[in-house]
C-alpha cells in the first residue's frame, strides 16, 4: 500500500501521514522525511510519495513504507520538510505516525501546523515537553513569534474586554452552514410557515400562545407558567441566571420594607427567625442604575428583590422595587397587589435580569472574557507544551462565534438593538462596569463565587439545582486539571523555569491598555510559583469555557421565546404605583410580532448544542499514555455525574437538564 522508499525488498516501517481536514489543507509540494530512533540513529532522507496517486489531500491518510531500517527497533523523532513547488503548496498536517512491522508498535507524531516551505520541522514522540526541556528551541521560539503576529490583542471598544484584533484564518470556522446565522434564522422561519408575526402587535395572551405550533420552533415551556410565583423563583435558581442570588441577613438601607408589609408571606416565621434560619435571599441590580438605554423611549430598571423559602421548599418573590432609592413613585410591590400589577413588576424585573444576562452573565463573563485568555494562550504558549495540550479542546470555535455573534447579533442596528430595550449602548456600558467587578478567584473559581454569596451551604437553598449540579462538574475538571498539572510539574522549579507560562499569566493580568488581557484575581497576579495557583487558573478557564457557558447559553429558547416569561424588551415605563392593570396593559407592553420573532429564531439557535460532550474532544491533542490515562479518568467521573444528574431530574419538577456532562459542550462554540 503505497510507494516503496529506499532500496530492497522488506519494508520495515510504515508512514501515515494525516493532513487536515480544513480549506487549503492539501498541498501539491514535495515531501520529505528522516526518522531517528532513541539511540540517535538516523535514517536517510526518504520522498514521501506514492506513484499515480495526488497524496495529501485535504482530510486524507496517506501511507508509506520504509525498507532497510532493520537497525531501528524504534522512532523517537521525525524531521520532514517541503518544498513551494506545484499550484498548491500550502500544507497542513494534523499528524504522522510511524508504525513498525515487525513489532506492530505506532509512534505518534501530533502536528497540528501548517509547514512552511524550506523549514526542516522536528516532532518528537508525543510532542509534549515543558520549554526548559526542549530540545528544538529554536523551532519553538519560532513559532511562537509567528503566533504573536497572528493573534495580537486588540480592544474593540473603550473599556471592553481584550479580544483579537484580527481573526487569524485557523480561527474559521471549517464549516459554515451550522453557523451561519442570518442563513439559518430565514430557513427556520420558512420552514416553521410562521407568517403571521411579519408585523402587528399582540391581541391577546392566548393568540400569542398560539403561535408556537411547528416542530422548528415548539412551544416553550415558559407559556404555562410563566405568571407563576414558584416558577419565578426558580429562574433564580435553576436556569440562565443562576449566580447573581444571594443570601440576604439584612435588609438592604435603600429597600423600602418593613417586617409588618412581609409579615404575610413568611408563614408566620418572623423576620428575625428568618435570618436565623437563611430563609432569605436577594437580588439586587445596582449596577444597572443610570445605564444608557438605545434610544430615549426605553428604560430598563435596577431593582432589588427579595424572596423566600417557604415552606413547602419553593422560593418565591416577596417583595420587588424597581428603582434603587425609596420614593413616593418608587413603591415596593408585593404578591398581594393587584394580580396584573404584580406580574408587571416581575417582567420589568426580569427585563432587568435579562439585560444582566446577555450582557455579564452570558456574553462579557464567558464569551469576551475567555476570548482574551485564547488570544494570550496563543501568544505565549507553544503547541508542544503540555497545558497548551490541555486547554486547547475547550477554545474550539471561541473566537470564530464571538466573531460572527458581534457582527450580526451585537452590531449597529443588529439583533440587541432590535430586540432589547439597553441595545448595544447599554450592553457595552454594563460589560465594562461589571469586568471591572468580575476576579478569576472569586466570579470565576465556583465554590468561592458560592461562599461569596453565602450560597456554598448545600443546606442553605435545598432547591439550588445549578450549586447541586456544577460543584460537582467543578470539582471533576479541577481534579482532571490537578492530576495533569502534577504530572508535568513534580517540583516547584518546574513551574518558576517554565517561561513560557510566566510569560502567559504576565498577559493574563497586564493592563488592557498596555496590550494585555487585563484579569483581575488570576492567583499569583502574573507569577505562577506553585501548582496549587496553576490549577486555580486552568480549572477556571476550563470550567467558564465549558460549565459556565452551557448554564447560561442553552435555556435561552426556553425563557426568551414567551416573552411575558422574560422580556428582553418592554415598551413604556415601569409602574409607579400600585394601580389596577390589565391584560391590554400587558400586551402594550410586550414587543411587537416581528420583534417577538426575531427573538423566538435566534435563541432557538443559540439554544442548540454545536459541538461534542465535555471530555469527548474533537481534536486529540493529548497523545502521552499518563496524560492519556488522565483524561479517561476525567471521562469515567463525568460518565458518573451524568448518571446522577438523570436521576436527580426523575424527582425535580421541572427537570434540570443544562449541567448534564451529556449536554456540556467543551468550548464556547455557540
Amino acid at each position: 500500500m503505497g510507494n516503496c522508499l529506499g532500496s530492497g525488498d522488506v519494508t520495515d516501517f510504515y508512514v501515515y501521514v494525516r493532513t487536515g481536514d480544513r480549506k487549503g489543507a492539501g498541498t501539491d509540494a514535495n515531501v520529505t522525511i528522516v526518522l531517528y530512533d532513541q539511540n540517535g540513529g538516523k535514517s536517510k532522507e526518504y520522498p514521501l510519495d506514492n506513484w499515480f496517486r495526488n497524496d495529501f489531500e485535504s482530510g486524507s491518510m496517506d501511507t508509506f513504507s520504509v525498507k532497510n531500517l532493520k537497525h531501528f527497533d524504534s522512532v523517537s523523532k521525525v524531521e520532514f520538510w517541503r518544498d513551494s513547488s506545484g499550484i498548491g503548496d500550502a500544507w497542513y498536517v494534523d499528524r504522522i505516525m510511524v508504525e513498525s512491522k515487525s513489532t506492530k508498535k505506532m509512534f505518534v507524531f501530533p502536528v497540528y501546523r501548517w509547514i512552511k516551505p524550506g523549514y526542516h520541522y522536528v516532532i518528537t514522540h508525543f510532542d509534549t515537553s515543558l520549554p526548559q526541556y526542549d530540545d528544538n528551541k529554536d523551532q519553538r521560539t519560532m513559532e511562537l513569534s509567528d503566533k504573536k503576529e497572528l493573534y495580537c490583542i486588540g480592544v474593540k471598544a473603550k473599556g471592553m474586554p481584550a479580544q483579537v484584533k484580527q481573526i487569524p484564518d485557523d480561527e474559521q470556522f471549517s464549516f459554515d452552514y451550522k453557523w451561519n446565522i442570518a442563513t439559518r434564522k430565514i430557513k427556520m422561519i420558512a420552514q416553521s410557515k410562521i407568517i403571521s408575526l411579519v408585523s402587528g402587535t399582540w391581541e391577546s395572551l392566548s393568540h400569542l400562545k398560539n403561535v408556537y405550533t411547528s416542530e422548528i420552533l415548539k412551544e416553550p415551556t415558559s407559556t404555562t407558567r410563566w405568571s407563576n410565583d414558584i416558577f419565578f423563583g426558580l429562574q433564580r435558581t435553576a436556569n440562565m441566571n443562576h449566580s447573581v442570588i444571594q443570601l440576604c441577613t439584612k435588609i438592604p438601607d435603600n429597600l423600602a420594607v418593613t417586617e409588618d408589609m412581609l409579615r404575610p408571606f413568611l408563614e408566620g416565621w418572623t423576620l428575625k427567625q428568618v435570618f436565623d434560619t437563611n430563609r432569605l435571599f436577594m437580588v439586587d441590580y445596582k449596577i444597572l442604575e443610570g445605564l444608557p438605554c438605545k434610544n430615549e423611549n426605553f428604560v430598563v430598571c435596577a431593582p432589588i428583590a427579595l424572596f423566600f423559602l417557604n415552606g413547602e421548599q419553593h422560593l418565591v418573590p416577596i417583595a420587588i422595587q424597581l428603582k434603587q432609592k425609596p420614593a413616593k413613585d418608587n413603591p415596593v410591590f408585593i404578591p398581594t397587589d393587584p394580580t396584573w400589577t404584580w406580574m408587571m413588576a416581575k417582567m420589568w424585573f426580569n427585563n432587568a435580569d435579562a439585560s444582566y444576562h446577555q450582557s455579564l452573565t452570558h456574553l462579557g463573563f464567558t464569551h469576551l472574557l475567555m476570548e482574551g485568555v485564547v488570544v494570550v494562550t496563543h501568544r505565549n504558549i507553544s503547541q508542544s507544551h503540555p497545558l497548551f495540550k490541555l486547554l486547547a479542546p475547550h477554545y474550539l470555535y471561541l473566537i470564530a462565534i464571538n466573531t460572527r455573534g458581534l457582527e450580526l447579533l451585537v452590531s449597529e442596528g443588529g439583533w440587541v438593538d432590535k430586540t432589547m430595550n439597553i441595545g448595544i449602548k447599554g450592553m457595552f456600558e454594563l460589560i465594562r462596569r461589571g469586568i471591572n467587578v468580575w476576579r478569576m478567584d472569586q466570579h470565576g473559581t465556583l465554590p468561592e463565587d458560592l461562599k461569596a454569596r453565602g450560597m456554598s451551604n448545600p443546606k442553605v437553598l435545598p432547591n439550588y439545582h445549578f450549586r447541586s449540579d456544577a460543584l460537582p462538574l467543578y470539582w471533576a475538571i479541577n481534579n482532571y486539571v490537578k492530576k495533569y498539572v502534577k504530572l508535568y510539574y513534580d517540583t516547584p522549579d518546574k513551574i518558576t523555569g517554565d517561561w513560557e507560562i510566566q510569560n502567559w499569566a504576565k498577559e493574563l493580568v497586564k493592563p488592557r491598555e498596555e496590550g494585555g488581557c487585563g484579569l483581575l484575581g488570576v492567583p499569583g497576579n502574573g507569577t505562577i510559583e506553585s501548582q496549587e495557583q496553576l490549577i486555580i487558573i486552568l480549572t477556571s478557564i476550563i470550567y467558564t469555557c465549558s460549565v459556565a457557558h452551557a448554564a447560561t447559553n442553552f435555556p435561552q429558547y426556553d425563557e426568551y421565546a414567551f416573552p411575558p416569561n422574560y422580556p428582553a424588551s418592554l415598551s413604556g415605563k415601569p409602574p409607579t404605583d400600585k394601580t389596577p392593570l390589565d391584560e391590554k396593559d400587558i400586551l402594550k407592553a410586550l414587543p411587537d410580532k416581528p420583534t417577538t420573532l426575531d427573538v423566538m429564531v435566534v435563541t432557538k439557535i443559540l439554544s442548540d448544542k454545536g459541538t461534542k460532550s465535555l471530555g469527548d474532544f474533537e481534536v486529540q491533542y493529548i497523545f502521552d499514555p499518563p496524560a492519556r490515562k488522565i483524561v479517561q479518568e476525567f471521562r469515567d467521573e463525568l460518565a458518573e455525574i451524568s448518571k446522577q444528574v438523570k436521576e436527580k431530574n426523575k424527582t425535580r419538577n421541572p427537570p434540570y437538564e443544562w449541567l448534564d456532562p451529556d449536554v456540556v459542550p467543551n468550548s464556547i462554540s455557540i
